[in-house]
């Protein structure tokens, strides 16, 4: 008989913990239907042809969550070919190490690998690769009688989220589509090569909408071209997106009350952002939010769009500028703006491609912004001074390179030129207050509210931080689109 005192651990300890193993897609699925929580459902190597949603309505615990999970990283190949992937409904799933690519032979499906919704907090995707979807993540509210659900706090660090080829659809376009929810966050990411080549044209390498609040984009890498030849209208990084439904919108779902804001108190810090056609930075009614510490190569810069956009610029250095329009208004701080492809290249071995390695004098930037309470680090994930200024933009000149940054930066994609499509005229200029308003280039992103209610109609040396997501990286002449 069991003493009180082991009973009494026993009962206060989570669930003990199975492992799974799978290694055929019947396995899996009976695995996902049959998940509780503590679970560590392992994915041998080899290939899963999927032809049907994935559903893990099953709930972890923050002290139990339930991992799904490849033996090997990259080793498990799941190849989708259904509308979505991973449908998520519970609490506490966790992704991780999966090689997830749509093989759909028409466009219009492959929505989502991973469609996150309703009770799903606390979702977590890491060290994964997953490609050629419209968006390889969908997160949003759904409806349960009366009540509305919410998945909250969600992470998604260290994967690859790209598309092989451009996407021929007019569904919304967006690698990270995040709809409601509050603090998620995004992290150490490399996004690129995202195309809509139908419909409006426009895509986005991530945002977060539909009435969110302190949502997070830190040290990710978003190269809006980068191997695949892009045109239509590309932007980086997004609170607000394209707007939202009034009926989907947290936190009222109220087709009679406006979705304004879309997003609060987000915060956007040392990202690396390039090859943009357009904005690298977009806020459409995104209140209170903090843009700090980021570097943009080859876009069109900041806006800062409708009355509702609210926060401060400070420590970024951007091609293009920053803008507050139709009523958008800012604090800058330290910003060092328009700056040219030619003064990039002087500075970096190759920019244009995300490879930050110093091969000029960058001591202009070094020490010339105000450090922040919120900016403790760097891109490279290295601590920022812990006295004194900060070097402007995402990394932190006066500790030197990062460490593991490539050499050579990869190779040029076959086919193509190498371009900049930046803004290259004049000297770069130092703002210290004030707001630019209305520079030209940026308008409204497109209305998405069709898929805001829910329905649907990395490589492999990714490890501690975004900068081991930097080798290889091709790409091809930007578009000059804008938009309109």
């Amino acid at each position: 008989m069991l003493k009180p005192v082991v009973l009494l651990l026993l009962l206060a300890s989570p669930a003990l913990a199975r492992q799974v193993n799978v290694s055929s897609v019947s396995q899996l699925q009976t695995a996902l239907a049959g998940a509780q929580a503590g679970d560590d459902i392992v994915l041998a190597d080899g290939t899963y042809a999927v032809n049907a949603n994935l559903s893990c309505t099953a709930h972890g615990t923050e002290q139990a969550p339930i991992t799904v999970r490849a033996q090997n990283r990259l080793g498990a190949l799941i190849r989708l070919n259904a509308v979505e992937g991973f449908k998520v409904s519970g609490a506490y799933w966790s992704f991780d190490g999966l090689d997830i690519q749509g093989v759909c032979a028409d466009d219009n499906t492959c929505e989502h690998a991973f469609h996150v919704t309703g009770r799903a907090e606390h979702f977590v995707l890491r060290n994964s690769r997953v490609r050629d979807f419209n968006a390889q993540l969908k997160v949003n509210a759904s409806q349960n009688g009366a009540t509305w659900e919410i998945p909250h706090r969600g992470l998604i660090e260290r994967n690859e989220l790209a598309d092989t080829r451009p996407r021929v659809t007019s569904n919304p376009v967006t690698k990270l589509n995040i709809d409601t929810g509050d603090n998620w966050v995004v992290r150490d990411n490399l996004i690129r090569d995202f195309h809509k080549n139908a419909g409006n044209s426009i895509s986005y390498g991530a945002f977060m909408k539909s009435g969110g609040n302190n949502g997070v984009f830190e040290r990710n890498l978003v190269l809006c071209t980068r191997d695949v030849a892009t045109g239509g209208i590309r932007i980086g990084l997004s609170f607000g997106g394209g707007g939202t439904g009034n009926a989907f919108c947290a936190p009222n779902f109220n087709p009679n009350v406006t979705c304004d804001p879309e997003h609060s108190g987000g915060t956007m810090r040392n990202n690396v952002i390039a090859n943009c056609s357009d904005v690298g930075i977009y806020l459409n009614k995104a209140r209170s939010t903090q843009v700090l510490f980021n570097t943009l190569v080859a876009t069109s810069g900041v806006d800062f769009r409708f009355a509702s956009s609210t926060g401060s610029a400070h420590g970024n250095v951007l091609a293009g500028n920053l803008r507050g329009r139709e009523g958008g208004t800012f604090e800058a701080g330290t910003n060092l703006l328009n700056v040219s492809s030619a003064t990039f290249s002087g500075w970096y071995q190759e920019p244009l491609k995300g490879n930050l390695t110093i091969q000029g004098n960058v001591s202009m930037l070094i020490g010339a912004a105000a450090a922040r309470a919120q900016v403790v680090d760097d891109f490279c994930g290295q601590p920022r001074p812990a006295q004194g200024a900060y070097t402007l933009g995402a990394l932190e000149h006066s500790l030197g390179d990062c460490p593991g940054w490539p050499t050579d930066g990869g190779s040029p994609s076959p086919g193509g030129e190498t371009g900049d499509g930046g803004v290259d005229g004049g000297s770069p200029s130092p703002v210290d207050s004030g707001v630019v308003s209305d520079g030209g280039a940026g308008a409204e992103g497109p209305s998405d509210d069709e898929e805001a209610s829910g329905g649907c109609g990395c490589s492999s040396g990714l490890e501690g931080s975004a900068t081991l997501l930097l080798a290889a990286l091709g790409l091809l002449a930007l578009s000059s689109h804008r938009r309109v």
